[in-house]
């Protein structure tokens, strides 16, 4: 609050100057006749400039705190070369452009050096990926892939799950795991609980993570970007995904659904797994390994390599055998798939 009121006085002060000397220059000079003109802009302009101040000082610096905070460095790298790059053509540009008549040569070049550097910095962050791309491995920063289009978003769940070091390892992911700094700050918090079921997912989690990171195929990064005007950590990866423009990897429900109404993509590894599974379709035969007892008289269970659940009618008396049995049904659930057979004979 102290320095928005010291930069609205010197902002008055400033803007009063302005206006003092442009009053002398539009009255053509402080005579006694203008000189009550000439205050009453500096008065007038002294009082925008306590206005305006804060718009033209502190809000756009903490627009821009926010903005870089969030950026990538390959981003920001982005940035920069494109406002070099718009300012080496605008100083080419401006040479020819100063001689011609007044005023276009004095406004001009004040002109073509915003538009240009506008435009160039936009193109360069926007075509950043292609960019580095053609100019090779060797000029990528470490720790990102060179042929990495975005960043997957990890969130706690996902990690002590596990599988997602499983999955990195095949090649299905492409781009660079981003595990923000809140992430593993909750994960060890997790680890850290009196609670030993929490302690031990925690504790999971940690070690999932130091698996990640020894075999992943894909670049794993941990970044310290954080969301302040959240602080639930749900709500922070869903407001970090959409400043970086990026899916999140989850297998928690409610962040899945919370995140795919903000219209940012999900990936579900729960999703994944069932969509994999093995296709069986009614009428087929499959081979079995009755396993246990069903929920219903008679009823025997067991379960295909993929963990899919096979009820087998009458199969109770098949328990620790094999047997060749038909697909009557299949139910998709919440949960995963079921598989309903008959045996086709005896054993």
């Amino acid at each position: 609050m102290r320095w928005e009121l010291l930069l609205r006085f010197i902002g008055m002060i400033v803007f009063a100057m302005l206006g003092w000397q442009l009053g002398i220059v539009l009255a053509g000079g402080l005579t006694s006749e203008s000189t009550r003109y000439v205050v009453s802009l500096a008065l007038a302009s002294g009082a925008l400039g306590l206005l305006i101040t804060p718009w033209i000082t502190i809000y756009p610096f903490k627009w821009l705190k926010e903005r870089v905070k969030v950026a990538s460095t390959k981003s920001l790298i982005a940035g920069i070369s494109g406002l070099l790059l718009g300012l080496i053509i605008s100083a080419l540009l401006a040479i020819p452009l100063s001689f011609l008549p007044s005023p276009m040569g004095k406004i001009l070049p004040f002109v073509a050096t915003i538009i240009l550097t506008y435009v160039c910095t936009t193109v360069v962050v926007l075509r950043q990926n292609d960019l580095f791309r053609l100019l090779g491995p060797r000029f990528f920063l470490k720790g990102e892939a060179p042929y990495a289009e975005d960043y997957i978003l990890l969130d706690t769940s996902v990690i002590i799950d596990g599988r997602v070091a499983d999955i990195s390892r095949t090649g299905f992911l492409r781009g660079t795991l981003l595990i923000p700094r809140f992430v593993l700050n909750e994960l060890q918090h997790i680890a850290d609980s009196p609670d030993i079921l929490r302690r031990n997912r925690g504790r999971r989690g940690l070690d999932m993570l130091d698996k990640l990171r020894r075999e992943s195929v894909v670049p794993i990064q941990i970044t310290d970007m954080d969301v302040e005007e959240a602080t639930e950590v749900d709500d922070k990866l869903v407001m970090l995904a959409k400043k970086l423009n990026c899916p999140i990897l989850t297998n928690d429900y409610n962040l899945n659904r919370v995140a795919r109404l903000q219209g940012i993509t999900v990936l579900n590894i729960n999703e994944l797994a069932n969509a994999v599974k093995t296709v069986v379709l009614p009428g087929e035969s499959i081979s079995i390994h009755i396993i246990q007892e069903g929920k219903e008289a008679g009823q025997g269970v067991g379960y295909l390599d993929d963990g899919t659940m096979v009820v087998v009618e009458n199969g109770r008396r098949y328990i620790n055998n094999t047997i060749s049995v038909t697909v009557t049904k299949v139910l998709q659930t919440d949960k995963g798939r079921i598989i309903f057979a008959q045996p086709n004979g005896k054993k």
